[in-house]
């Protein structure tokens, strides 16, 4: 007959075997794939990927009990600065167990800090290294702060303490500057922050004229969570960004990789407040000193100009009395000059006249002769062309409608014409 076991039986008999063939607690290395807390527990589910290809080639549940994860949960934010989150990488020391009902999991009872700090590091320089690779890193830094920037897009959580904190600073400087101000919402902790931010930015590129410069602002949240803010692809859009951009994250243990490659990096959002009523308030001070200096040196040279001129005041008097005996001496010596000169040109032009005139009355005398012999001429000739002389011959001329006729085709039946003789004229009709 075949033993039957009950599952219960069954998974009794895993369960002793488990305890009895591993003991011992055993060190892991493992991502986090998930991770949650119920009742005081922690829920984790561990994965390993291919190095090449990522693909996953091993998966298990892990568990912390409530009396130990309180203090392993501690101790991690204090060496590392940040939660536990999914897509992390843990040294995790944990034991087998096997409970008849719930199965197999990983008991975890301690958490290393020191390892994840590290994954997070090669992480955080692999990121900074594709940034100096691709030139941008210092791309942001690089940029200048507008003397007067006043015109301040924020990148925060509406309801983060923060952002109010940020607005009320500069609302109520010292100095009684004015800053405008516009929110962009964005998550600011979790996995939702990177592309939160960056759609943020994004939005603010559309109006980019409408800025001097951009907060991102955190205040209010988890200091220890700030898994979001070292990624590669928002660094970059960060790094690339035309406008200064100042983060006040809200952290002091460790710089972030956006803090790294942001134009400046201050601790929290009021600390960003100050920076940009402080850039404003030495604009101010430059620009009174200019304006002292620039009183200055103007009252500085009407002072030399007014000694000069009273130096040239004294000397004006001599200095003029020379130069009117001078310029009197000249201006006597070119009247003599000009008086010479115009009698001269008035005897020439004399001269000249009369010469023209002897030369003028011949010319005229042959030019009135020559021009009466031409108008004899002309007179005989129409003498000879007068049509009287032709009717005293005998001749006639017939006329149409007062136009002499020299064609008798030209006129129609029953024209009337007239007929001019020497003496009188003659009307006909043709026919």
């Amino acid at each position: 007959m075949k033993r039957l076991y009950s599952l219960l039986q069954l998974n009794a008999l895993v369960r002793k075997s488990i305890e009895r063939t591993m003991p011992d607690e055993y060190w892991v290395e493992a991502e986090i794939a998930e991770i949650h807390e119920s009742g005081g527990h922690c829920y984790i589910d561990l994965i390993q990927k291919e190095t090449d290809t990522n693909t996953p080639v091993a998966r298990a549940s892990a568990r912390c009990w409530r009396s130990s994860w309180f203090i392993i949960k501690s101790n991690f934010v204090k060496g590392t600065g940040q939660q536990l989150a999914k897509g992390m990488k843990a040294l995790l020391r944990v034991y087998a167990q096997f409970h008849e009902n719930y199965g197999f999991s990983w008991i975890i009872t301690d958490i290393d800090p020191t390892y994840t700090v590290g994954d997070m590091a090669m992480k955080r320089a692999e990121i900074i290294r594709q940034l100096k690779a691709e030139g941008v890193f210092d791309a942001n830094r690089e940029l200048s702060l507008p003397l007067f920037s006043q015109r301040i897009a924020v990148i925060s959580s509406a309801s983060a303490a923060g952002y109010g904190d940020f607005c009320n600073q500069l609302a109520d400087n010292p100095y009684g500057y004015k800053f405008q101000t516009q929110l962009f919402p964005s998550i600011m902790q979790g996995e939702g922050v990177e592309q939160g931010i960056i759609e943020a930015l994004n939005i603010i590129f559309a109006q980019m004229d409408d800025f001097d410069c951009v907060v991102i602002a955190r205040g209010g949240g988890a200091t220890s969570d700030l898994s979001g803010f070292d990624t590669l692809q928002l660094a970059r859009n960060v790094a690339n960004f035309p406008l200064p951009i100042i983060t006040g994250i809200g952290h002091d243990r460790d710089e972030s990789v956006l803090d790294m490659i942001s134009f400046k990096r201050v601790k929290t959002p009021t600390a960003a407040a100050d920076f940009l009523i402080d850039h404003l308030h030495r604009v101010d001070v430059a620009l009174d000193e200019a304006a002292k200096r620039i009183a200055r040196y103007a009252t500085e040279k009407m002072n030399a100009e007014k000694m000069r001129m009273n130096h040239l005041a004294v000397r004006i008097p001599s200095l003029f009395a020379v130069v009117k005996t001078k310029q009197t001496a000249r201006l006597d010596a070119m009247m003599q000059k000009l008086e010479h000169g115009a009698q001269n040109k008035v005897y020439d032009g004399k001269v000249n006249v009369e010469r023209l005139r002897q030369r003028m009355i011949p010319a005229l005398n042959h030019k009135i002769t020559r021009e009466k012999h031409r108008i004899e001429m002309l007179q005989q000739h129409m003498q000879s062309l007068d049509p009287q002389l032709l009717l005293q011959r005998g001749y006639s001329i017939t006329l149409y409608e007062g136009h002499s006729v020299r064609d008798p085709n030209t006129l129609p039946p029953g024209s009337e014409i007239t007929t001019r003789l020497q003496k009188g004229t003659l009307k006909s009709v043709v026919k």
